[in-house]
């Protein structure tokens, strides 16, 4: 199906491209979401007589998303989540969650804004694309922990996993004999019980 795009839509096109897309895409997203119409030749002159006011708003509305970025500077989101020795959360952080902290942050975002690629299932800092708009997007540092101490380490730049399983150098090493027999202890040197 061809459709004429009202915005910018990633990895398609501008206002005013004519693209071809698949039907339940346009069906179900673009036109529902009013991000594009259908290509005929009576939406094609709607289109071109209301192109200044369209490719206006769209000005101003980018203009209220990059006011909104400038707030985004440096944006850090701390979430305290339970979770196993080896990192792995009970459950995942989830846009719902992201969301939460950042309205708790003053900041204005949406269900539809937060780009998460894919959940977050273990302890570690993470970056998260935040939409604002088409055309603006911002990436705030997310830091999952299962204390605020342990928050600091991350934020501070330690690997807290690979600090908590630092191998011990100097610990216990037992004598091994080569010519042994399987399963056979090592035997000490000095007095044994026999003598």
């Amino acid at each position: 199906m061809d459709v004429i795009l009202l915005e910018r839509v990633e990895k398609l096109g501008a206002i005013g491209d004519v693209v071809k897309v698949k039907d339940g895409f346009a069906r179900n997203f673009l036109l529902p979401n009013k991000k594009a119409m259908r290509a005929n030749e009576a939406n094609r002159k709607v289109f071109e007589n209301n192109r200044a006011r369209i490719e206006s708003d769209n000005a101003n509305r980018r203009g209220e998303a990059e006011k909104d970025a400038a707030s985004f500077k440096d944006a850090t989101v701390t979430l305290i989540r339970q979770a196993s020795n080896t990192g792995q959360l009970y459950g995942s952080v989830a846009v719902r969650d992201l969301i939460e902290a950042l309205v708790a942050d003053g900041h204005k975002v949406g269900k539809s804004q937060v780009v998460l690629d894919k959940p977050i299932k273990a302890i570690g800092l993470y970056e998260v694309k935040v939409a604002l708009h088409p055309e603006v997007s911002v990436t705030v540092k997310v830091n999952v922990a299962r204390s605020p101490e342990e928050a600091e380490m991350q934020a501070s730049g330690v690997d807290v996993m690979e600090a908590m399983f630092e191998k011990d150098e100097a610990g216990f090493v037992e004598s091994y004999d080569p010519n042994a027999e399987p399963g056979a202890t090592a035997e000490t040197s000095g007095n044994t019980a026999e003598d």
